[in-house]
């Protein structure tokens, strides 16, 4: 069974392979589109702006009354994003564990988008900073358990992190024991970047 999960996984890497290489020849066609027909795409996403007052009279006033509630919440994802960093720059170097890169999981990159208007590249800004910190904080959650506590679950649990599936049973006493030095050192060639 170990070896039938070992090779899922491994065609799962390769599809998750295959689909980055995808993605990249997508932004790659759409990079060369965008060079061919800036001009004409500048004019054509600047046509599908809508203005803020025109904006702000078509949103429901309970979507208005209750964006300071949703603001409010850069408070805590600046918190955790100051938090992680400070933890992984003073524990992983004692620990051995490579760093999370914090620019690989938080990207802001829509507000050169001409089509949106200020409200919604904030609105934009705060999502990403916000997912992004989401992300970030997972990433480094999820070395901190694979070094300390790499078991999976008795029960399965929805959306594991990318590290899980390496993860030793649970219940494998003799697993665990054996294989632990070796999965604290295997973070993988991406991390040590």
């Amino acid at each position: 069974m170990k070896e039938s999960i070992d090779e899922l996984l491994r065609r799962i890497g390769a599809l998750q392979e295959e689909i980055e290489d995808e993605y990249r020849k997508k932004r790659e066609e759409f990079e060369q589109k965008r060079a061919e027909l800036a001009g004409e795409l500048l004019r054509q996403q600047r046509r599908s702006k809508i203005g803020l007052f025109r904006f702000l009279l078509r949103t429901r006033l309970l979507v208005i009354l209750t964006a300071p509630i949703i603001y409010a919440g850069w408070i805590p994802f600046l918190l955790m994003d100051l938090f992680v960093t400070l933890y992984q720059h003073t524990c992983f170097p004692i620990y051995r564990i490579p760093k999370v890169k914090r620019s690989d999981y938080i990207v802001f990159d829509r507000e050169d988008l001409p089509y949106l208007n200020l409200i919604e590249k904030f609105n934009c800004f705060y999502c990403a900073y916000g997912n992004g910190v989401a992300a970030y904080t997972r990433e480094i959650a999820a070395r901190t358990e694979q070094y300390w506590c790499p078991i999976k679950h008795a029960r399965r649990i929805k959306a594991a992190h990318e590290r899980y599936p390496k993860f030793f049973d649970y219940g494998d006493a003799e697993a665990f024991r054996q294989g632990l030095g070796r999965l604290r050192k295997q973070y993988g060639e991406e991390d040590e970047r």
